[in-house]
């Protein structure tokens, strides 16, 4: 009987101690608060496990400082001072319109930056080939980040062409994600790119499973996708190195993705976020990369980088799309994979269309997660409520992350509408504004919308009480995740 009061007495004082810890963490949202202390209440050893290990937003320390160091000693391109720029008066864009760079820059510090062009890939297979042209006509360097790489058809055709240009004196460095390209790094051709003379990074290692609670959360990944080449040529968008097959989860197939290649300012940007994930894991100083470039000039669109990660300022990425939503004022066009919304970000599409704006959000029919899957549609009412036009997209997963305003100002790359892209991952994206470039990018989200199928609010009315109930369990999930 001793034994089980003081095994009880024990067990309570774990549970306050760390139900203090969730209402002590800064940065956390009211239901995330909220969600914990339910877990840690309800189920005390495994919620006290769980919120050990996915409980808080913790990156190692050293790559925190050194990634921060980094950003402090690298001169950002483009940038003259603190002060924000008003790209309203320094480059005549809409007053409603041009506050929203000032956002971005806040976000990641990059500014707007003129002079920049872009072209749209028709599809995966015509990106790689690109890309892999691009390599083969590289001068100097090769830079390369991708969250996910497959050692498939187009996977390896960028493994031969980054050999390729080692081979003759090109310097190649490549980041992979540890966890995301595990079966790359962990294959011979990962070897056979070192032997090459590809300079290679795993990007956010595991290491020893049983040491990650010291030191940071193990999900917390490097899912950007960047492409920058001899400081001239930069590639953004959803697509990691793989095939639209992607077989390792072929039963989804095919991943359909939006890429652009852009020439300009915003090359130099991207450098710039690809040399402090770099320098983060090396002992190598890529500041004169960045250093000794000359901004490019002539015509072309504003556009910025927008780089997001914990390791630099909470709620960058939620602020952003936020602040694009509420700029709306005749058509929003939002295309994502995984819907998981903070409650702002859920707040402004609804605001959007009940301010009278054409606001359309198209998703997946069928995701390759479950627990989004079924999260996405626990908020699937509200939004048709509001007048949000929804459709859910049946010939594969659509991977694509892109958010169309007005016609005008577009922003293309790797961040999704959830709690990850928000809180977890490390990000990229470019925001610009460019009449003739947003129409291309809305014709292909148009393409997916013509080939969804429209949810109706009279078919989420009739679904059956079990499937609700599970889409709200699986929606109260989220803030934990």
């Amino acid at each position: 009987m001793q034994w089980n009061w003081l095994g009880a007495a024990i067990t309570i004082s774990f549970q306050v101690l760390f139900i203090g810890r969730v209402l002590l963490r800064p940065h956390r949202e009211p239901a995330s608060r909220v969600a914990w202390v339910a877990i840690i209440g309800a189920l005390p050893i495994l919620g006290m496990v769980a919120y050990m290990l996915l409980g808080e937003t913790n990156l190692s320390p050293r790559i925190v400082v050194r990634i921060r160091r980094a950003l402090r000693d690298i001169p950002v391109p483009g940038k003259q001072s603190d002060a924000l720029i008003d790209a309203e008066q320094e480059f005549g864009l809409p007053p409603r319109l041009a506050p929203l760079f000032r956002v971005g820059q806040s976000a990641s510090g990059y500014p707007p930056l003129g002079s920049n062009s872009a072209t749209l890939m028709p599809d995966a297979d015509a990106a790689i080939a690109a890309i892999v042209a691009d390599i083969d006509a590289a001068r100097e360097h090769v830079h390369i980040s991708f969250y996910i790489w497959l050692a498939d058809n187009n996977g390896m055709k960028v493994v031969e062409a980054l050999k390729r240009a080692a081979i003759r004196g090109i310097t190649c460095r490549v980041m992979a994600d540890d966890l995301g390209s595990r079966r790359l790094i962990h294959s011979p051709h990962w070897k056979n790119m070192s032997d090459a003379g590809v300079r290679l990074v795993r990007a956010l290692p595991i290491g020893n499973p049983l040491l990650r609670l010291f030191r940071g959360r193990f999900d917390m990944r490097n899912h950007r996708k960047i492409v920058v080449i001899d400081n001239k040529v930069t590639y953004c968008g959803s697509q990691n190195c793989a095939d639209a097959a992607f077989r390792v989860k072929a039963k989804y197939a095919p991943w359909v993705d939006l890429v652009a290649r852009f020439e300009g300012p915003v090359v130099l940007q991207n450098q710039h976020l690809f040399a402090t994930d770099w320098i983060a894991h090396t002992e190598e100083d890529l500041t004169s990369l960045i250093t000794s470039a000359v901004l490019p000039e002539g015509k072309g669109f504003v556009a910025q980088v927008i780089g997001t990660s914990a390791a630099v300022r909470y709620a960058a990425m939620p602020d952003v799309f936020v602040a694009l939503m509420s700029a709306s004022a005749r058509e929003l066009t939002v295309t994502t994979p995984y819907y998981v919304p903070d409650e702002p970000i859920q707040a402004a599409l609804c605001a959007a269309a009940r301010r009278g704006v054409k606001t359309t959000l198209t998703v997946p029919q069928r995701n390759d997660s479950w627990i989004v899957a079924g999260a996405s549609r626990s908020y699937y009412r509200e939004l048709l409520d509001a007048g949000v036009i929804l459709r859910e997209y049946p010939h594969g997963l659509l991977h694509t992350k892109a958010l169309t305003v007005d016609g005008q100002m577009t922003m293309i790359g790797s961040a999704n509408l959830d709690r990850r892209s928000f809180d977890l991952n490390f990000e990229n994206n470019i925001l610009f504004v460019d009449r003739a470039f947003t129409a291309e990018i809305r014709a292909r989200q148009q393409t997916y919308i013509d080939a969804s199928l429209p949810v109706t609010l009279d078919a989420v009315m009739q679904w059956p009480k079990y499937r609700v109930l599970w889409n709200n369990v699986l929606g109260m999930v989220g803030p934990v995740l």
